[in-house]
């Protein structure tokens, strides 16, 4: 096996295992060294051993986007210790800022400070990420973000799940 590439090992490897038609299949990095078209078709499989064969698939990852694309539970661990589990709605409820991303390229700086607990968060690509605290209401920030010029982008930030690791281990 060693004269296969690792993506090629990592599939062999899958379909060993898959021939004894496992009660719980548990896989460490198995999409390391596989192409995105590799990812997918491997992400399809897990998800079929799950939904047909109800067959729990417990995988360690360092690739977080894509453990957020396909997982309904995860685990955060760091340096062997559990930091966080849940779903990543459940995770993402235990860190909520309430944060908007408004771009308005004709705007003025400062525009949303009339409204009452609105704070920047942060800037970037031309837009800025406003933190509503109390009874701040997004759409009285959509109507003044209306009245500086076009809106070319409005809503609600949602964290990443690296993002969501790197505030918990953080901690």
């Amino acid at each position: 096996m060693e004269t296969l590439s690792l993506g090629n090992q990592q599939r062999v490897q899958l379909a060993a295992a898959l021939v004894h038609e496992p009660d719980v299949l548990v896989l460490d990095e198995p999409f390391s060294g596989l192409d995105p078209v590799g990812v997918d078709v491997l992400a399809e499989v897990l998800r079929g051993q799950a939904r047909d064969r109800g067959v729990p698939v417990v995988f360690s990852s360092h690739q977080l986007e894509l453990v957020e694309r396909i997982c309904d539970e995860v685990v955060l661990i760091d340096r062997g210790r559990i930091v966080a589990r849940g779903s990543i709605r459940e995770l993402r409820a235990m860190r909520a800022r309430n944060l908007w991303r408004i771009e308005v390229p004709a705007a003025t700086d400062g525009w949303w400070e009339v409204v009452p607990g609105v704070s920047l968060a942060g800037r970037g690509d031309g837009a800025v990420v406003l933190e509503l605290n109390g009874d701040a209401d997004p759409q009285r920030i959509l109507d003044l973000a209306r009245a500086e010029g076009d809106v070319a982008a409005f809503g609600p930030v949602r964290p990443s799940l690296s993002e969501l690791f790197r505030e918990v281990i953080a901690e």
